[in-house]
């Protein structure tokens, strides 16, 4: 699970992105048993501070919770996930529409393009 990161974010940001990204998606199941900070930090290839700020985030966010005894595992709160994955898509598609208008489209021919691009899939 070694992961390229990029060099203009800080890791422990781009490590919760991706766990709310697994969470939205259901790549990590509601209720899963997360592997332990040091096993994760081993596998991510990154220092096991930097894993315990994410999850630290993830836990403010409510996505992930630990139980004392047992470590942490992914809410079972479907609400919590569902706002997650809103405002990821949410982010995908501001990013998205900035980048077309830096490309010089119009919403109007911005729609047009993706419905084509919804009819050319289908």
């Amino acid at each position: 699970m070694n992961r390229e990161f990029r060099s203009d974010l800080p890791i422990y940001t781009q490590l919760v992105g991706q766990f709310e990204q697994d969470i939205a998606s259901g790549a990590m199941p509601p209720g899963e048993r997360l592997p332990s900070v040091r096993d994760l930090a081993a596998e991510l290839g990154v220092n096991p501070n930097t894993v315990q700020r994410a999850l630290q985030e993830l836990e403010r966010e409510g996505l992930v919770f630990t139980q004392r005894t047992s470590g942490r595992f992914v809410t079972e709160d479907t609400a919590a996930i569902a706002r997650c994955k809103k405002t990821l898509g949410g982010r995908h598609i501001r990013e998205f529409l900035a980048a077309m208008t830096l490309l010089g489209y119009q919403r109007r021919e911005i729609i047009d393009l993706l419905q084509e691009e919804k009819e050319e899939e289908s």
